[in-house]
């Protein structure tokens, strides 16, 4: 049985892989500061069992933690999904160096210190995977949101250094890439927005499925990538945009 660690996963896309996960029989660990929505999401009935544990990974002791508790729980660990992710937009004069730390902490320092933490118990799987959310947010940039596009872009850069470190114990590391997903993550960017309905519509406009994302779009990939029918694919940034970056 694949034992599972997301970090990350009370909500959105995270949540979706964390019904998917357990939907196909894994023992899942939820890793995530949001303790209502947690709690309720490992509470749903699923073939696979599921633990919740309070998790800020802005803290830097917080990933070897989450790894401990997956250990423990699954008896190892076969994936860890990394999906945390702090998403702010304001104008650039209004930044803080708080604001600037906070996103590189969990953005791209979370998942560093995670794969860190995992490698021994990753290396030790059949079948170890190490994904990681990035953003098309990492290929193209919107004013406002200078930390984000920074450390999701870093976050690109991690993921293949991290693939060459892996590979020789047969672990296979990728990125995930979304693009507009209808969730409360983008909150933010589209308070930001002077009249956020036209941005939003002038968006959907620019996509060639005419619509953003839900977080099953997502979830199949990272599941796919958690089979043996990846096993060949590491070091990439696999795209699901609906098209978005292709035009």
């Amino acid at each position: 049985m694949t034992s599972v660690l997301v970090a990350g996963g009370a909500t959105g896309i995270g949540a979706a892989v964390v019904r998917s996960f357990r939907g196909a029989g894994a023992t899942v660990t939820l890793a995530d500061r949001n303790v209502d929505a947690g709690g309720a999401l490992v509470a749903e009935p699923g073939p696979g069992a599921a633990r919740f544990i309070e998790c800020d990974l802005s803290d830097t002791a917080a990933p070897a933690e989450a790894v401990a508790a997956a250990v423990e729980f699954g008896g190892g660990v076969d994936v860890v999904f990394y999906n945390a992710g702090v998403l702010q937009a304001r104008a650039l004069a209004d930044w803080t160096v708080e604001d600037w730390d906070l996103a590189a902490a969990v953005n791209l320092r979370g998942p560093f210190l995670m794969a860190q933490a995992a490698q021994a118990a990753l290396s030790a799987s059949e079948h170890g995977r190490f994904i990681v959310t990035a953003s098309t947010g990492a290929l193209r940039g919107h004013a406002g949101m200078p930390a984000y596009h920074a450390t999701k872009s870093g976050v690109l850069g991690l993921v293949r250094a991290l693939a060459d470190e892996f590979g020789p114990a047969g672990v296979t590391v990728n990125a995930v890439c979304p693009g507009w997903v209808d969730t409360t993550f983008n909150d933010g960017f589209w308070s930001h927005q002077d009249d956020p309905d036209a941005a939003l519509q002038r968006l959907v406009d620019s996509i060639p499925l005419r619509r953003q994302a839900v977080p099953d779009d997502v979830s199949g990939l990272v599941l796919f990538l958690a089979t043996p029918a990846a096993s060949y694919i590491t070091g990439q940034a696999l795209v699901v945009d609906g098209g978005y970056t292709a035009v």
